[in-house]
């Protein structure tokens, strides 16, 4: 057990969030903008957005625990100094990022988009679109993000077939690994991509990936940028072969005019799969969580790195 605690917290907001602290527990603001406000620490909860940048911060600090905000921690390995380990924030954004999910399907395969469009020119503009149910969904990425999306998608009386890096059994049935993918893409009406930023993962959605997807296929991205070929989804798109539903992009942000904006077969959301009124609730209750394991002498949880 540990007699008194220091953790830092980025910004106001989450203190306020985390309530009445163990009052064996000292918690200080900090950005991490520049040098840190106490050394040794115990827990830094590093800032939701720009975590690489920030942990720089770190170099000569004394921690116990890095607690990230986020479920990917694409860069972490590189940025953090020696000596430290690092959790992510599984189980915070998996509800979020699957109503995303969920909601970015529903809306290109009943057409919303065209409905707003033609309301916005003031025309009434019924129209027949795919749906979702009958349809087969294909959730590549099957964490805690496409668990979650697999749980919303079947009440629509959908086909789910998962995919994960290895191949394994589970109650429902198969767990394909990624080397099924190039049998089971033509199969699927519905793509979602949730895998975490990897060297395997980078470019994963390629010309190759996409050609193998029947046409009129949609792709929804909420995994990072950088899993997907910019080039490539803007060809099959462009060509109006395929339909993207993306939550990130590479560049991101994607800069005004890209051209993948001016097409009407995607819909782009900005990064929002965690902005909900649900996160900073659940990110304090994770770091309380850790606070408290860290009080009674046991290990953290969502350790994903160890410098």
């Amino acid at each position: 057990m540990t007699d008194r605690l220091t953790i830092t917290v980025p910004n106001r907001a989450m203190r306020e969030a985390l309530g009445e602290v163990p009052r064996a527990v000292d918690v200080l603001d900090w950005v991490m903008d520049g040098p840190a406000p106490s050394n040794p620490l115990d827990i830094v909860v590093a800032p939701y957005m720009g975590t690489t940048n920030a942990l720089r911060h770190l170099a000569g600090v004394r921690v116990r625990l890095v607690q990230g905000l986020s479920n990917g921690y694409d860069g972490v390995k590189d940025a953090l100094p020696p000596n430290m380990v690092f959790a992510n924030a599984a189980s915070v954004h998996e509800t979020a990022t699957s109503e995303l999910v969920m909601s970015l399907i529903l809306a290109s395969q009943r057409g919303i988009p065209d409905f707003v469009r033609a309301a916005q020119h003031g025309q009434w503009s019924p129209r027949w679109h795919p749906g979702l149910a009958d349809h087969t969904v294909l959730i590549v990425g099957y964490g805690g993000i496409g668990q979650a999306i697999e749980r919303r998608v079947l009440p629509f009386e959908t086909k789910v077939l998962r995919v994960a890096r290895t191949e394994r059994i589970d109650e429902r049935g198969t767990i394909f690994a990624f080397t099924s993918l190039r049998d089971l893409l033509p199969s699927a009406d519905v793509v979602v991509v949730c895998v975490p930023l990897t060297p395997l993962t980078t470019r994963l959605i390629d010309d190759d990936f996409l050609s193998l997807m029947r046409d009129g296929t949609l792709l929804v991205n909420v995994a990072r940028g950088p899993v997907a070929d910019s080039e490539a989804l803007l060809a099959h798109a462009t060509s109006g072969r395929l339909r993207l539903a993306l939550d990130v992009t590479d560049p991101e942000p994607l800069p005004d005019g890209h051209p993948l904006f001016a097409l009407s077969n995607v819909l782009i959301s900005p990064h929002v799969g965690g902005a909900t009124a649900a996160a900073l609730p659940r990110m304090s209750r994770l770091v309380r969580v850790q606070i408290d394991r860290m009080l009674n002498g046991d290990d953290p949880i969502n350790v994903v790195l160890r410098t």
